[in-house]
């Protein structure tokens, strides 16, 4: 039998405030209980959920003490928004942003951002408020890396459910003035390409044309001699008939490997040099790019 008296059952399997358990009758050393933790100052949720926490858990939590003028921002509104973000290692801590002349937040686990009062807010279905996509992405170039900045911008621009257009991005940048990051936006906005699938098509374009080959056509439409479409192709070169696929961890599931199957092989039919690229083999930069020129060479390219 546990040792602590039962939270009311409108609180038990929710995040709460300290004054809404009081008042509901829980007492303060009740409050204290190892069951509890107390993820933000007058926050408790159950202790087995903060555990492993995340910046959407860390988030969750916060809400509840949320102000009407407050929202996420930059990395965690990114987060939220399940944009594209670095591979690298991101700070649990919550962006939280109010809109100027409101007073920036403090409290220990939030960095607080004051926002000119022309951002845009929106709210995700699951109650959360953050700043837009295009916004959010403009907030960030002070902190990302330029490469970064290009994968996450590709990610607005993807081919299925884009986020923005470009006439979007090209406007809010112009407004966006001397901001921090204005540079590192216009810089990245002319390698942006649209109709993207992933984060990782965006880098294998990158490494190939820093390396001087051709500029590939992303999610280019492949038919075969009847007329048919028989494949989107990440990356390729269709003067050459040379294509790069990215092989992401959703290849190896069954279906979509016998999906792929049937696809390569309708691709080899039509004559296309189809080159497999995963993980591994991106990080071979010199092997990669071997092949690249092998097959362009072949097929006629005189770079």
């Amino acid at each position: 039998m546990s040792r602590h008296r039962a939270i009311p059952p409108s609180l038990s399997e929710r995040v709460f405030t300290v004054p809404e358990a009081v008042s509901a009758g829980v007492t303060k050393r009740r409050l204290r209980g190892s069951d509890l933790a107390a993820p933000f100052f007058a926050v408790r949720v159950a202790a087995a959920t903060a555990v492993t926490p995340s910046i959407s858990t860390l988030a969750h939590a916060f809400a509840v003490r949320l102000a009407s003028d407050q929202f996420f921002s930059h990395l965690t509104a990114a987060t939220l928004l399940g944009l594209r973000l670095p591979e690298r290692h991101l700070p649990l801590i919550l962006d939280v942003a109010v809109l100027a002349p409101a007073r920036l937040p403090r409290l220990r686990g939030i960095r607080g951002h004051q926002l000119m009062p022309s951002a845009r807010i929106e709210t995700l279905p699951d109650g959360l408020r953050v700043s837009s996509a295009v916004d959010t992405w403009c907030q960030l170039a002070a902190v990302l890396q330029l490469d970064e900045l290009i994968v996450m911008g590709d990610g607005l621009l993807q081919r299925e459910h884009p986020l923005a257009s470009r006439a979007e991005l090209v406007s809010t940048i112009d407004a966006w003035g001397h901001r921090p990051g204005v540079t590192n936006l216009r810089e990245a906005l002319l390698h942006l390409r649209a109709r993207t699938d992933s984060a990782r098509e965006t880098m294998l374009r990158l490494i190939v044309i820093r390396a001087g080959f051709p500029e590939p056509v992303v999610n280019h439409k492949i038919y075969n001699r009847f007329g048919a479409l028989i494949a989107h192709g990440d990356l390729a070169f269709p003067e050459y008939r040379v294509l790069l696929e990215y092989d992401g961890a959703v290849h190896r599931q069954e279906h979509q490997f016998h999906v792929d199957i049937a696809r390569l092989d309708g691709l080899m039919e039509e004559r296309w040099r189809v080159i497999r690229v995963d993980k591994q083999l991106m990080a071979a930069r010199a092997t990669l790019l071997g092949k690249v020129h092998t097959a362009l060479t072949a097929a006629g390219w005189r770079g």
